[in-house]
């Protein structure tokens, strides 16, 4: 069945995570062709409802050599994927749900992968894979016998292109009523009988050989006496020892995924530690840097200022300097050189306080006028003089 992909986005806008549910869910139908996404009311234990995106359909899974396509429905969470889906096996009215330790009696499934469920790496196709795997090995449904079946729910036994289980090689014999035993109900086997009827268009099991029924489930029912009839105390220790060895096999199993889990915890665990070290490392490498640069610079401190102490006491032990006697210049260019910078600047400073007087009124502008014009000229006179001497020592101009 073709995904709307309109509709499908639009049933996702209340989700926390639509693009995540979206490549989800494709993911899943376009590798399953028999599941198809829909919408509907899902109905909490609480009472609450709300609507909810499920995938519908079946799966395919193999058993004893044939492939059977197994009804289920996957009900996403508006938060998925941080949450992990809930999901059932939907038996059609022809077929029973099979009670285990991974299926229950409303048809709820129980998987090691739905109870620890990973936001970042589980996904919906993981589970669906885990689904093939464990309902191959214990099949969550049998078909219902004849008188099961109501009126009009179908009077043939479903065959492996239908979607149900295969029933096991063992008949059912028919015993009278009792207060206990094989014929109060608890006895084996949970599948019905297969059907040796063939329709057009679906393809019949061959006819099975007889075996001995399973024992009856319940411990304190009575057994029949050991060579009475059909049943003989070899097909007892044999039930028995079948039994056993199932449930030494779904103990093991159990254990191995238990221990698969921790053992995916612990890798994660160790991951994180590395990745841990690595920043650890990187934080003590800069820290070391640091810290030999700081060493570096308190030292050339430490001599800068045994420098300066040094200079200190010097300038201490010295006699004061007077000011005009401590410029010497090495040569009479450079006096000259020297005495007419000064000049220049003493003028310069004349002609501002000039300025100063004229705007405070202290004097006229006549006087202002001519004293700034013979100003100007030494100070023009002065300039033309360091140029050339400067020009005379080789300086730049």
């Amino acid at each position: 069945m073709s995904v709307d992909n309109d509709r499908l986005k639009q049933w996702l806008i209340q989700y926390k995570n639509p693009d995540v549910c979206y490549r989800d869910i494709l993911s899943v139908t376009n590798q399953y062709r028999g599941l198809h996404p829909e919408q509907g009311i899902y109905t909490f234990n609480d009472g609450t409802q709300m609507d909810l995106v499920h995938l519908s359909g079946t799966i395919p899974v193999r058993y004893r050599g044939a492939v059977y396509n197994i009804p289920i429905c996957i009900w996403l969470i508006d938060t998925h994927p941080q949450n992990a889906p809930i999901c059932y096996v939907r038996p059609t009215q022809d077929m029973s749900i099979k009670v285990s330790m991974f299926v229950d009696q409303n048809g709820k499934i129980y998987l090691p992968y739905l109870h620890d469920w990973v936001p970042n790496s589980s996904d919906l196709l993981g589970l669906i894979q885990v689904m093939i795997v464990t309902f191959g090995e214990q099949p969550p449904v049998f078909a219902r016998s004849k008188d099961d079946i109501p009126y009009g729910a179908g009077s043939f036994m479903p065959q492996p292109s239908m979607g149900y289980m295969p029933q096991p090689p063992y008949p059912t014999p028919s015993y009278p009523p009792s207060s206990g035993g094989y014929g109060s109900g608890g006895a084996y086997p949970p599948y019905p009988p297969a059907s040796t009827t063939s329709f057009p268009g679906f393809p019949s099991f061959p006819t099975p050989p007889s075996y001995p029924p399973y024992p009856p489930t319940s411990f304190g029912t009575p057994t029949p006496p050991a060579g009475t009839g059909t049943i003989k105390e070899e097909h007892i220790r044999e039930s028995l020892l079948t039994a056993i060895e199932e449930k030494l096999m779904r103990r093991m199993k159990e254990q191995f995924q238990q221990n698969q889990a921790e053992l995916e915890t612990l890798k994660r665990t160790q991951e994180e530690l590395k990745q841990g070290r690595v920043k650890l490392e990187n934080i003590i490498g800069r820290l070391e840097k640091e810290k030999s640069d700081l060493d570096k610079n308190i030292t050339l401190l430490k001599d800068k200022e045994q420098e300066l102490q040094k200079a200190i006491e010097r300038l201490n032990n010295q006699e004061s300097i007077d000011v005009d006697d401590a410029v010497i210049t090495t040569a009479p260019l450079y006096k000259q050189l020297l005495n007419a910078f000064a000049e220049e600047a003493a003028l310069e400073d004349a002609i501002y306080y000039m300025g100063e007087a004229l705007r405070c009124g202290v004097i006229d502008l006549d006087v202002f006028l001519r004293q700034v014009r013979t100003l100007s000229r030494k100070q023009f006179m002065l300039r033309a003089l360091m140029q050339k001497c400067r020009q005379k020592a080789g300086l730049s101009i």
